[in-house]
């Protein structure tokens, strides 16, 4: 039950980052249950596992909430009423299901490093290592398509941004090492009040940590970073749902909209202009008309467009695309083709044997065609700035705005649709993403969503501007241009390879100890 209540409670500060402050106690019970496992052998790998699938579930289950809020789904075509709520429960249930056998994993890796000869000799130190495994399970996440890095617990953080800036060293996984060592250390002090060496190492290294969280973090959010050099970018929210964006009724709609704004984006000082993903839901190919008219009224207004399409590549293949339209009109020879795709939204992964058995679901992705991903960061090199340019969904991946980054991108465009979660939390947990990237790389980022949530986002990655969901409109802010680089930018994860470096270790120890002591027997 206790389990269940801390993942619920830790699910919630992620959803509503304003009571982030609990998630230094929500993990309690699981540093409770994990220690006591440890030192019981009652409990076995087995019921390891079941408990963390247990724990996760719940957490998940609240984390993915929002699909509930997307029924009744009437943006897709042919989509009934008991199919949208299949669909949904997949989504809610489903999902959080699939993402909890994986973290159930965790909890028995950490059991495992638990039962080490080191770890039972040096028992101050499972707090740390049960929080490297979590911070590695975080990271595994992103390794491919089955994996959602959608609830990481840094982003239950986003609203105490001076704890966040060590992202800015070390990752943001480093930020739920913390989180977590914090939850463990103080889950050992509760199994273990009678000991006073446990207490004042337990208490030292608590208090230590959040010394260094907060105290190193508020150094680096006061220190000035940002260049001297500022470039005006506008950001439009066409507020034009994915229920009507694709039919042919709405194109003279869209393309009113979005002249138009960008026109007063020009009138206001604009240097760039983002729109949103596919805010132009066609092929702008070249010789195409659209694109055509793209960079003419690039050219009019004086701007550089930055416009979410379809592009083909050279088989045929169809790409969720930005293409940079310069302001005299000519266009970028490198286009920018989404690198993550949406599970479901943009492909159907294992289709033949879904449309068999679970057709609604093969029927989520719009386009009669699966798209393709790409497969390189592109920077447009523009006369006022460098632009890295990233697509929706790839901004829960941190190595696909590092690697722009790392490129030259001075500031990071995030092109986003976010208009089938309607008015539900995900764009404001899509935009806390956001938020992890800037500081991540010491970057301005500017996110234009086509129903919104649309943001302005400094290099310490806070808020200083939006237009809120479900409203149409035109934000313009000053970002900085950014050249230098972070310690994450210039070594990435290292953190990550470290610590898995580190229980490699452990465990080749207690297999050498292990075949050391049968040879001898």
């Amino acid at each position: 039950m206790f389990l269940g209540l801390s993942g619920i409670l830790t699910g919630l500060t992620v959803v509503f980052p304003e009571i982030g402050f609990l998630q230094w106690l929500t993990l309690i019970p699981v540093g409770l249950f994990l220690i006591d496992a440890a030192a019981s052998d009652g409990i076995r790998a087995r019921g390891t596992y079941g408990y963390g699938l247990f724990f996760f579930w719940c957490y998940f289950a609240v984390i993915f909430h929002w699909f509930m809020d997307m029924y009744p789904l009437d943006f897709i075509d042919g989509m009934t009423p008991v199919a949208a709520i299949i669909v949904c429960l997949a989504g809610c249930l489903g999902l959080s299901g699939f993402q909890a056998a994986i973290g159930g994993l965790a909890f028995v890796a950490i059991r495992m490093l638990f039962k080490t000869r080191l770890l039972t000799r040096f028992e101050y130190l499972r707090p740390f290592c049960a929080a490297g495994i979590w911070a590695i399970h975080e990271w595994s996440q992103t390794l491919g398509w089955w994996g959602v890095p959608w609830g990481r617990l840094p982003l239950g953080q986003v609203k105490y941004i001076a704890g966040l800036q060590t992202a800015s060293l070390f990752g943001s996984y480093f930020v739920t090492f913390v989180l977590v060592a914090v939850n463990m250390c103080l889950a050992y002090l509760l199994l273990h009040l009678s000991s006073l060496g446990a207490r004042k190492v337990m208490i030292s290294a608590v208090c230590s940590m959040l010394v260094f969280q907060y105290g190193l973090g508020a150094l680096l959010y006061f220190v000035p970073v940002d260049g001297e050099e500022t470039v005006k970018v506008a950001m439009v929210q066409g507020n034009i749902s994915s229920d009507e964006k694709w039919s042919d009724e709405s194109t003279l709609k869209t393309m009113t909209v979005y002249w138009e704004y960008t026109h007063k984006a020009a009138d206001a000082g604009a240097d760039v202009v983002v729109w949103p993903e596919t805010a132009m839901p066609w092929v702008l190919d070249e010789g195409s008309l659209k694109r055509k008219e793209c960079a003419s009224l690039a050219k009019d207004a004086g701007v550089t467009l930055l416009v979410g399409a379809f592009t083909r590549g050279e088989n045929g293949e169809l790409y969720n695309s930005v293409i940079c339209f310069n302001p005299d009109g000519t266009v970028e020879d490198n286009v920018y083709l989404k690198r993550r795709l949406v599970p479901f939204g943009e492909f159907v992964p294992f289709r033949d044997f879904l449309e068999f058995i679970a057709p609604p679901l093969a029927d989520m992705v719009r386009n009669d065609e699966d798209l393709s991903i790409g497969d390189k960061s592109e920077v447009f090199d523009t006369d006022k700035v460098q632009i890295g340019s990233i697509i929706c969904y790839d901004q829960l991946y941190e190595a696909i705005s590092l690697e722009a980054t790392a490129a030259g991108a001075e500031i990071i465009t995030v092109s986003s649709n976010d208009s089938w979660f309607t008015s539900s939390a995900a764009p404001d947990m899509n935009n806390a993403q956001s938020q992890l990237r800037a500081i991540e790389n010491g970057r301005y980022v500017a996110r234009a969503a086509n129903t919104g949530l649309t943001t302005a986002i400094n290099s310490k990655g806070e808020v200083i501007d939006s237009i809120p969901p479900l409203d149409d409109g035109l934000l313009v802010a000053d970002f900085h241009v950014n050249t230098h680089q972070t310690l994450y930018t210039l070594t990435g994860n290292a953190f990550i390879l470290m610590l898995s470096v580190a229980f490699l270790a452990i465990l080749s120890c207690e297999i050498g100890m292990f075949i050391y002591k049968n040879k001898k027997r």
